[in-house]
């Protein structure tokens, strides 16, 4: 079974020249065990009592190994002890003591080898088996998180949609109809639909490895883009916008897509830790700068109940999550997005303060790529 499993996995072009030779090889090698098992014999049976030449079947059996099945190369060693037993009765030479004394030698090491060469096989089997089930679980895994990332990312463009059809609804339902306002309605309809295309396409790309779509950007303007995408949610929740973009802020080079993908996970994040807090007190500060490496930065503020410590450490980390219903996979994909922009990204909290995010990337014309 695991020779027909790593048959499977074989290019097609060793699989032609393995094919190829398959009358060849096996009839040649079936003749090197006879001849050898023949020459042993003879030459066991010709020498003294007190030459052990037996031994050298077990060159019989180490050849036999991939050729003879289990059961074959069984057969073969009892072939052997049998064949050293009879040359034993028809030696004629030295002394008859000696002589037995090296059957059993050889009789021993003929089935200490089978057998410890039948475990190596067996061990082998299962090792391949073993990594064949690993690869096939690491496949399952990747289709997993790529699942989950397009779910969590393409949820913010469809839940803009839904939003934007209710309200074009209820222009159409006016009287008379504002069409001006249903319009403007439909077109954020469309431009989010083409946002959640975008983002599959982008996220497919991560999960290959793809070098993101580089293009210098207007840093402030993107931040900008990201906040009018959040409008709505800003405004359901009652939440206190304080926005401070720095002027002259050098563009970066960096795809649109994913860095507003980055930025609008930030802001959702912010508003659900503010959730349970009273209207009046949720605040949510966005500020662009320069940091002191000389990398455009954007911080995210929230006013929510913080992080604890311990959480800080594995924010990050995939399929981990403090959110009820939470898929844990949102700043994984950020982290990804940023490091693979050449950028960083942190977070800070202090208990009842709420958080901080920070992201850093480097500006068109930086070394940093």
């Amino acid at each position: 079974m695991w020779h027909e499993a790593w048959i499977d996995v074989m290019s097609s072009s060793e699989r032609n020249a393995l094919f190829t030779g398959h009358h060849v090889r096996p009839r040649f090698r079936a003749a090197m065990i006879l001849i050898l098992l023949a020459c042993v014999f003879v030459a066991d049976t010709v020498t003294d009592y007190e030459i052990a030449f037996a031994v050298f079947y077990i060159v019989v059996i180490l050849l036999a190994i991939g050729f003879l099945s289990t059961r074959g190369v069984i057969v073969l060693a009892g072939v052997c002890v049998g064949l050293t037993v009879l040359s034993l009765f028809l030696t004629k030479r030295g002394m008859f003591e000696a002589g037995l004394l090296n059957c059993g030698i050889s009789v021993a090491a003929i089935g200490i080898t089978t057998y410890l060469v039948l475990q190596t096989v067996a061990a082998q089997a299962s090792a391949f088996e073993a990594q064949t089930q690993l690869a096939r679980v690491a496949r399952l895994t990747s289709l997993g998180a790529l699942t989950a990332s397009i779910a969590h990312e393409v949820n913010q463009p469809l839940a803009a949609i839904v939003t934007s059809g209710h309200a074009c609804r209820r222009w159409l339902e006016r009287e008379p109809p504002n069409l001006e306002k249903a319009q403007q309605a439909v077109d954020r309809i469309i431009h989010d639909a083409n946002r959640a295309s975008d983002v599959i396409v982008r996220v497919r790309g991560l999960a290959r490895s793809e070098l993101p779509r580089r293009e210098a950007l207007d840093f402030n303007e993107v931040i900008r883009e990201s906040l009018v995408q959040a409008q709505t949610q800003i405004e359901r929740n009652s939440i206190s916008m304080r926005l401070q973009l720095a002027d002259g802020l050098p563009p970066i080079l960096a795809d649109r897509i994913q860095v507003q993908q980055v930025i609008g996970n930030l802001l959702l994040n912010a508003m659900e830790a503010m959730h349970d807090m009273p209207t009046f007190k949720r605040e949510l500060e966005v500020v662009s700068f320069v940091d002191d490496a000389g990398m455009a930065t954007i911080t995210v503020t929230d006013s929510g109940i913080g992080i604890k410590p311990v959480e800080l450490e594995r924010l990050f980390d995939a399929f981990w999550t403090t959110k009820e219903g939470g898929m844990g996979i949102g700043l994984s994909i950020s982290r990804s997005i940023i490091e693979a922009h050449g950028g960083s990204i942190s977070v800070s909290s202090k208990p009842r303060m709420g958080a901080t995010f920070r992201v850093s990337l480097p500006v068109a014309g930086a070394n940093a790529w």
